[in-house]
């Protein structure tokens, strides 16, 4: 399924909910979390997900702390409280988008999409 354009658009969003949702996570951990929710249908890079991550941080919207495990340093990401707002603008947009596309390809249907 995944087209890689789509993905890009929506990777913000993609990060920006999950970390609403787990307080705090590690690069990794959030492709392999994207990758269970959508059943491996949704693959996210390191070469994708790290310019991302850097530019929400360089936009105030992630925090960052390092910690030591079993003898790696991780790098975990949280929200500011700016990127607790900015959740659910991203979140609107989003809908907002998916719901003209669905007027688009099925003109007949009325979405009910539930976000």
């Amino acid at each position: 399924m995944s087209s890689n354009a789509l993905i890009k658009g929506s990777l913000q969003t993609i990060i920006l909910k999950l970390l609403e949702e787990n307080e705090k996570m590690y690069g990794y951990e959030i492709t392999q979390k994207v990758k269970e929710l959508t059943a491996g249908e949704i693959k996210i890079t390191e070469g994708a997900l790290y310019p991302a991550l850097h530019k929400l941080e360089a936009e105030g919207l992630l925090t960052t702390e390092i910690q030591q495990v079993d003898n790696r340093v991780r790098k975990y990401y949280s929200l500011t409280k700016d990127g607790q707002k900015e959740v659910s603008s991203k979140l609107a947009e989003l809908q907002s988008f998916v719901e003209s596309m669905q007027r688009i390809i099925n003109p007949g249907l009325k979405p009910d999409l539930g976000f």
